[in-house]
């Protein structure tokens, strides 16, 4: 049975004010917070748990845990391998037992999508927009260079935490300039202009809210923009983009700086949270959570507040690094090379993962968190499919990560609460990232329409889908998601080999539209074909164009212009690589006033060339 109705009758609704007024009442670890029910609703919520035959004890909020893997393609896992290729997992290469597991208890979701990358997939799920709506386009290294991290007043239209610049080397002629990104999640900070984002953990007000891995959201150390500055009790954490899974800890514990001009006396990478006794980065990480469940649960029992635990692995990001014990059993499998999965290591790696994932459902167990705990699990992005050695395949879908074709952004999602939500069974239903914020703030108990008002959060929530996962009562209203990518990308295009040029994308009900900034567009109809191995947009050139101006009306309407690519004036037609040549399709199908833009009134690029580059 789903408790989200009764949950919701429990919890005043999160009223939306701004973040200075509501931390000068409310301060981020919410210790100070009295919840106070009045007494009709508190008798409505008796009744209605009376009527379902449930416990008295169960009134109390539930906890809430979620776990976002890295880089995890959607058939490294063994079930969902399964369920898209019809093989037995006796056959595959990886061993996800616990994952499996998870899938068995919860609601699966076949058709889930995140982002193209990690930091954007990280805002995305934390603030229920879209990335791109919150200035994250892409995710950066510690080398970008901010206005911030370059002592440079940012000019107008730019926050102090946009890139000046980052960019791939690619030698092939481009046809366009990347648009910048944010490399900070705005937390009202003067210098974000304005802009303040709420996140889960701040939307939570009645929990306690604690992070544990990889943040990739604070500008790489950035004062004012960690996760205690949104929402999170800092338990063991790293504000960059990958870690080495061995010797690890200082690194994060460093406050070196990484650009000698970055307006702070150190960074704030990151901290290693105290010596648990694990060498491997995942296991250690993993004894963090644990510890500190098992606090909470003797928290709990003498009346302590709900929780929601963010962990964060950076499993299975690079570097590939594995513990020697299950690199060996792997390199020596007979399955090795089952649907092009062939790297010991990064089957290690998902192994620990999987590890990880068992110790926390065994740890619920064991604690009595379990019926008082809903576990969301899933990934940010589509396996990696262009390093070397080659991490893993997505295959039967089509790219990974850093594209999007399906491989790159479909991904594996599930929803496990004990004695509440049904387990094994899936649901076929597209759905997305940014519906996790208004899915768990409604299980947990809150009002979120606030947030769903125009103009507010584009996720909406998940809860019909647990009780009807075919959505035949249609109380799932999206049918409609967006993806923004408008930078140049060193990562192959699986459709001419080359290095990818910007592209956005829209699914809308059945169909799926790719738009390649450079001059091609992709339609497919995903619901018959969901690895996407018949192009359409020839035989159907209306319906690309109606698509074509349907995403291209939401680039316009909500994404700042500065996260667009502009035309490079530099660009040599005639030393094109591809074999079509360059197409302003903008301008084309949407006339000139909409037309890519130009750089000559972008601050951005006049500094280009007065700075130094990395």
């Amino acid at each position: 049975m789903c408790m989200a109705a009764a949950c919701k009758e429990m919890t005043p609704a999160f009223a939306g004010r701004g973040r200075a007024e509501f931390e000068t009442r409310i301060p981020c670890t919410n210790r100070n917070m009295k919840l106070r029910i009045p007494a009709p609703v508190f008798m409505l919520v008796l009744a209605s748990v009376a009527s379902a035959a449930i416990g008295a004890d169960d009134v109390r909020k539930p906890n809430l845990i979620v776990i976002l893997a890295d880089d995890l393609g959607i058939v490294d896992v063994n079930e969902y391998a399964k369920r898209f290729t019809g093989a037995d997992p006796t056959q595959m290469y990886y061993e996800t037992p616990n994952l499996d597991r998870l899938t068995r208890e919860g609601l699966a979701f076949s058709q889930a999508y995140a982002c193209h990358l990690c930091s954007p997939a990280r805002a995305s799920l934390l603030t229920g927009k879209y990335a791109a709506r919150t200035g994250f386009t892409t995710a950066v290294g510690g080398n970008v260079r901010t206005f911030y991290n370059q002592a440079i007043d940012p000019p107008k239209g730019y926050a102090a935490q946009d890139a000046i610049v980052w960019q791939d080397k690619i030698e092939i002629q481009q046809a366009l300039l990347n648009g910048t990104t944010r490399d900070a999640l705005a937390s009202g900070q003067p210098s974000d202009n304005g802009q303040d984002e709420i996140t889960i953990a701040e939307a939570m007000t009645e929990h306690d809210s604690a992070f544990i891995g990889k943040w990739h959201l604070g500008g790489h150390g950035s004062k004012g923009w960690q996760p205690a500055d949104q929402g999170f009790e800092e338990i063991s954490y790293l504000d960059e983009g990958g870690s080495p899974y061995f010797n690890w800890r200082g690194i994060w514990d460093s406050g070196q700086k990484l650009h000698p001009r970055t307006p702070q006396a150190k960074l704030l990478r990151g901290k290693s949270g105290g010596n648990l006794g694990q060498e491997y980065l995942t296991d250690e990480l993993t004894e963090h959570a644990i510890d500190y469940l098992q606090g909470r649960a003797d928290s709990q029992s003498a009346g302590g507040k709900p929780f929601f635990l963010h962990f964060c692995h950076f499993a299975v990001h690079t570097p590939f690094q594995g513990r020697d014990g299950d690199v060996a059993h792997f390199e020596k499998k007979a399955t090795r090379g089952w649907n092009g999965h062939d790297n010991p290591v990064y089957a290690a790696m998902i192994k620990r993962l999987d590890v990880s994932v068992g110790r926390i459902l065994d740890t619920l167990e064991a604690t009595g968190l379990d019926k008082h705990t809903i576990l969301v699990f899933m990934s940010d992005n589509g396996g990696v499919t262009y390093t070397d050695p080659i991490a893993t395949n997505n295959a039967p879908f089509k790219g990974g990560k850093a594209l999007h074709f399906e491989g790159g952004i479909r991904v594996p999602l599930v929803i496990r609460w004990k004695g509440h939500v049904d387990g094994g069974r899936w649901s076929n239903v597209p759905v997305d990232c940014t519906d996790l914020f208004p899915t768990v703030l409604e299980l947990a108990g809150y009002e979120i329409e606030e947030h769903t008002k125009p103009g507010g959060i584009d996720g909406r929530s998940l809860t019909p889908l647990l009780d009807d996962p075919a959505n035949t009562k249609g109380e799932y209203t999206r049918d409609t998601f967006y993806q923004h990518y408008p930078l140049n990308v060193i990562v192959e295009n699986p459709e001419d080999g080359f290095p990818s040029a910007p592209s956005s994308a829209v699914r809308s009900g059945d169909w799926k539209l790719i738009f390649d900034w450079s001059g091609a567009l992709r339609l497919y109809n995903i619901a018959d074909d969901p690895f996407e191995q018949n192009e359409l947009s020839a035989a159907m050139p209306d319906k690309a164009r109606e698509l074509f101006v349907q995403l291209n009306d939401w680039i316009d309407a909500h994404v700042d212009v500065k996260y667009t690519p502009a035309i490079n004036p530099d660009y040599e037609p005639a030393k094109e690589s591809r074999e079509r040549p360059f197409v302003d399709l903008r301008r084309k199908y949407l006339g000139t006033d909409r037309a890519i833009r130009s750089v000559e009134a972008d601050p951005r690029f006049s500094i280009l060339h007065n700075e130094s580059q990395p």
